[in-house]
């Protein structure tokens, strides 16, 4: 749910008392629910047991190398091990051992400063956090919340999450080996040695894309607390002449402890020069070739002012453009075809345009964007089994000058082999769509569709209020979706 949204209709546009906090603390996070399909379609199982939610009251075990260090505690947990709740959830991606990977994105907006005197340093700044919220007032009534109070709070938000969802009883644990940013999936494949490898995004402005790699290797059985708490944080870098390198995150290479690396991950990625990106979203790895792809959204300050952290931002490689409102996706194949390689070479899938408006220039797109697919901010990114690339976007919605013709964000299928993109799908008003995955036997498909009439322009899906869901898709001759 969009509280921004909700609270914005309310008289004041805030919260009114500490009821209406824990509220709205105890409906983000992240939900699980077993659906099943039945004469009636598919349906939650009410009285499943692993139905359950995870909140931003539900205790979260701290892992990895920021486990304990100082800047991770605080007055309710003196002693840095134990996190409060999750929130500003994202993407998501399954491990090879079942459980998944829930990603803490924009979590800075929720704190505030009740002394407007406060000198908010300047690790809080790179990362968005401010004398003000935005517009949730938890600080108000949550001193958790409140940076005058629990100075180290923010610390411990911005993680990736790992929950079990066939096991109810089981903690959740915040994997700080993964690095703290805005996290927006985590997307987990394996390298040629059978080390675990994910790539990261960081949604923001400028800031970059990421890979962590075990120490050790994944097998039936493994310790899956080393897997994920021991490995190396790697950065990226990209060359104009197509090739790229993954920098490592390491005491020798960026003058931080691994707990400091952890913490203030993004300061790391700046002192080895890694590539500015234009909002690097969700990443997919391909299921038959060594092949990632990465969405990057957009970048209004693209050639025109740095990052929050000071890193400049050139126009050139993988974000070509400046003043970026259309976004692209990159693809990289690692060397020798191993997800596990240092090195890559990279070009870009497609760059999102409207050719309608611009006849020729960067602004019109690549050659595989024409007026049946045309679309802006490419952000959720899946592959089928099938090999294809699903798209998802969460761009502007005008559908006038240089949006004319895109209307509504949408979900768009590519082949990776050919190029070519089709629309499969268009959502509401003033939705996102977001989200994806399949039934086992492949012939459902669940889109999520977020925030709905945000600015009060649609009803979807009652016709009465408007509210986020996931849709199923299926055949009328119930052959597989994709």
């Amino acid at each position: 749910m969009n509280f921004a949204s909700f609270y914005r209709n309310r008289a004041n546009h805030l919260p009114h008392n500490r009821d209406d906090v824990i509220k709205a603390q105890k409906a983000v996070g992240v939900s699980i629910i077993e659906v099943k399909s039945g004469k009636q379609g598919w349906q939650v199982v009410m009285d499943s047991p692993f139905n359950r939610k995870v909140t931003a009251h539900t205790p979260i075990e701290i892992t990895g190398p920021a486990r304990g260090h100082t800047l991770m505690k605080t007055q309710q947990d003196p002693k840095g091990v134990e996190a409060y709740g999750t929130w500003a959830n994202c993407g998501s991606g399954r491990t090879p051992w079942g459980t998944y990977l829930t990603c803490e994105e924009n979590f800075n907006g929720f704190y505030s400063s009740s002394d407007p005197d406060l000198k908010i340093p300047e690790a809080f700044q790179r990362y968005g956090l401010s004398h003000q919220d935005r517009g949730y007032a938890w600080g108000q009534y949550d001193e958790r919340f409140d940076l005058a109070q629990n100075p180290n709070e923010p610390n411990r938000s911005g993680y990736v999450v790992e929950i079990d969802p066939s096991q109810p009883a089981t903690k959740p644990k915040k994997r700080t080996a993964l690095g703290r940013f805005k996290h927006e999936n985590a997307e987990v494949t394996l390298a040629r040695s059978g080390q675990v490898v994910i790539y990261l995004g960081d949604d923001e402005r400028g800031e970059f894309l990421y890979r962590y790699v075990s120490h050790n290797a994944w097998q039936p059985g493994a310790d899956i607390d080393d897997l994920m708490d021991n490995g190396t944080l790697y950065v990226a870098k990209f060359h104009d002449n197509g090739s790229g390198e993954w920098r490592a995150l390491t005491p020798e290479t960026t003058g931080m402890s691994l707990a400091e690396i952890c913490i203030h991950t993004r300061q790391a990625a700046s002192k080895v020069k890694a590539t500015t990106m234009d909002r690097p979203e969700w990443v997919a790895v391909h299921p038959h070739k060594a092949q990632a792809y990465c969405a990057l959204t957009n970048n209004k300050n693209r050639g025109l002012k740095p990052n929050k952290g000071g890193d400049p931002q050139p126009v050139g490689g993988p974000n070509p453009r400046e003043a970026n409102q259309y976004g692209q996706i990159i693809r990289w194949v690692p060397v020798n075809q191993d997800h596990g390689a240092d090195r890559f070479h990279w070009n870009l899938f497609v760059m999102a345009g409207n050719p309608d408006v611009h006849a020729e220039g960067l602004k019109a797109g690549s050659e595989n964007i024409h007026s049946g697919n045309l679309f802006n901010s490419p952000d959720g990114l899946s592959f089928d089994t099938q090999g294809q690339l699903w798209i998802q976007t969460d761009g502007k919605t005008s559908n006038q000058e240089d949006f004319a013709g895109m209307g509504n964000n949408q979900m768009l299928v590519a082949d990776p082999n050919t190029g070519e993109i089709r629309r499969f799908m268009v959502g509401p008003k003033e939705c996102e769509i977001t989200g994806l995955t399949w039934s086992h036997d492949k012939k459902t498909l669940f889109v999520g569709v977020q925030h709905p009439g945000e600015n009060g322009g649609s009803t979807f899906p009652d016709g009465r209020l408007a509210r986020s869901c996931v849709v199923a898709i299926w055949r009328d001759d119930q052959r597989a979706v994709g």
